[in-house]
């Protein structure tokens, strides 16, 4: 069977790539991966803080002692030349592009149209193949107006795209009145590839404490069915590539990725759960699946139960609503 695939202008081997973990912190796991049959790797994300952190304690040990020492100075390099930020980021990117043969995908993650971005000059220059921006950006603020919240996206996106010359991936959440325009509007701006969806994870309440923190839940297959929807209805109407994450942990997830339209399989949590061999099974499985049901390529699959490729495409709409409360058995 021919698993190919292509994404972001590579021609990749299958549609299996892990997505942004912890996993990737270690080079070893890297090349696991890709021993594996990963196709790609998602690096993990340098965030916004750690990058905005790190220059806010170079402004203060700069000007510190100025009064006293201020003939010191001269000997310091200017701010614009020093250089900033969590360079250990760097350095492991630039070992995993060593380490493997296939693409290495580096993950900025912010909030904003920031000066962190000025750090995708950095990653490019490190080896990244591409760079997957994720905008995790959750409009709390009532006064915002939706066309500004979708504005942000797309100056970030420019912002970007000024700095490298590599593609660029947008990794977004679902949360927007209207999908479609905001898909447009990032292939038009020159995304490369949109990547549906990052996961907001979900503060918990401690009523002992009276805290509130984090609460890490793995996805689970029940969680692809959101990103298996707006990749079914996007697929024919962007030019850029379409990336499923959220979701992917069995043989049938990733088959139904491709069918909606998807040009990859982003998995995690499957790799979390299961360990990084799960790959091979992933990837095994698709083959068999594509033998068993006659399907000679991927490509004969991708987006053959996308909404423009089926009989009731108003079933990815409202039409769908009543016929899926009158399919619940559990009352009498």
């Amino acid at each position: 069977m021919n698993l190919t695939t292509h994404y972001m202008g590579f021609e990749l081997k299958n549609p299996i790539v892990p997505s942004a973990s912890p996993l990737t912190k270690n080079i070893d796991n890297i090349r696991r991966m890709e021993d594996a049959g990963a196709a790609a790797i998602t690096m993990y994300s340098l965030f916004e803080e750690q990058i905005e952190f790190e220059a806010q304690q170079f402004d203060h040990f700069f000007g510190y002692g100025t009064e006293s020492f201020a003939e010191a100075l001269t000997y310091f390099p200017k701010p614009g030349e020093f250089s900033l930020g969590p360079d250990q980021y760097l350095e492991h990117l630039h070992k995993a592009r060593q380490a493997v043969g296939i693409p290495v995908i580096a993950s900025l993650n912010g909030v904003s149209d920031g000066g962190w971005i000025d750090y995708a000059t950095k990653i490019q220059q490190a080896g990244a193949d591409a760079l997957e921006v994720n905008l995790y950006f959750l409009p709390t603020d009532p006064r915002i107006a939706c066309g500004d919240v979708e504005q942000v996206y797309l100056d970030v996106l420019a912002n970007v795209k000024r700095h490298v010359t590599i593609p660029v991936a947008m990794k977004i959440g679902p949360y927007f009145s209207a999908m479609p325009r905001v898909a447009h509007g990032l292939d038009a701006a020159g995304a490369d590839a949109l990547v549906l969806f990052n996961r907001f994870y979900q503060p918990d309440l401690d009523i002992e404490e009276l805290t509130v923190g984090p609460h890490l839940v793995l996805s689970n297959s029940d969680e692809l069915r959101l990103p298996l929807r707006w990749i079914a209805i996007l697929y024919g109407h962007v030019g850029c590539s379409l990336a499923l994450t959220t979701g992917v942990h069995t043989v049938e997830d990733a088959v139904k990725a491709v069918m909606a339209g998807a040009d990859i399989a982003n998995t995690t949590s499957a790799l979390l759960q299961h360990g990084i061999g799960h790959i091979t099974t992933l990837v095994d499985g698709i083959a068999r699946w594509m033998e068993e049901h006659e399907y000679d390529s991927v490509d004969m699959m991708k987006g053959s139960l996308s909404q423009r490729n089926v009989a009731e495409p108003a079933a990815f709409e409202r039409a769908n609503y009543m016929r899926t409360l009158q399919s619940y058995k559990g009352l009498p």
